[in-house]
């Protein structure tokens, strides 16, 4: 399992992260440790990931499934409390991005994450890796 944190500004753009492993960009997030709650690890990998400090509780707006790699990953929209926004040992840059530039810089199935993020639909969106929606 695994968390992704879509953080919000007040100009409505989310915080993307450049990996420094792949160098795609992705809202920040990775996988639960072990005896990790979801908020504890969704606070983890954000300021590992970007320096900054998140708000709980999240409001969850998403569960997807990587068809592909068999991870069910949940995505948060988040209000950062405290901090600076800046690269870490993961993370190779930062952007603030509208929607018109997540959906060019992020892959498809990482781009629609942050979407239904940005859209905060109610109930969440429940989507499969290559987007179509489960329920």
């Amino acid at each position: 399992m695994s968390v992704a944190g879509v953080i919000v500004d007040e100009c409505g753009r989310a915080l993307l992260i450049q990996r420094r492993d792949n160098g795609r960009w992705e809202p920040p997030g990775g996988v639960l440790e072990a005896g990790e709650t979801v908020p504890e690890a969704l606070q983890r990998e954000v300021l590992e990931e970007t320096g900054l400090k998140i708000a709980l509780p999240a409001t969850l707006t998403g569960v997807y499934k990587n068809m592909t790699g068999l991870i069910v990953s949940l995505v948060f929209r988040c209000e950062a409390t405290d901090g600076v926004p800046t690269t870490g040992d993961e993370t190779y840059a930062l952007r603030w991005a509208t929607r018109d530039e997540i959906s060019q810089l992020a892959d498809e199935a990482y781009a629609v994450r942050v979407l239904d993020a940005l859209d905060a639909p109610s109930p969440p969106a429940v989507r499969a890796h290559d987007g179509v929606r489960l329920i």
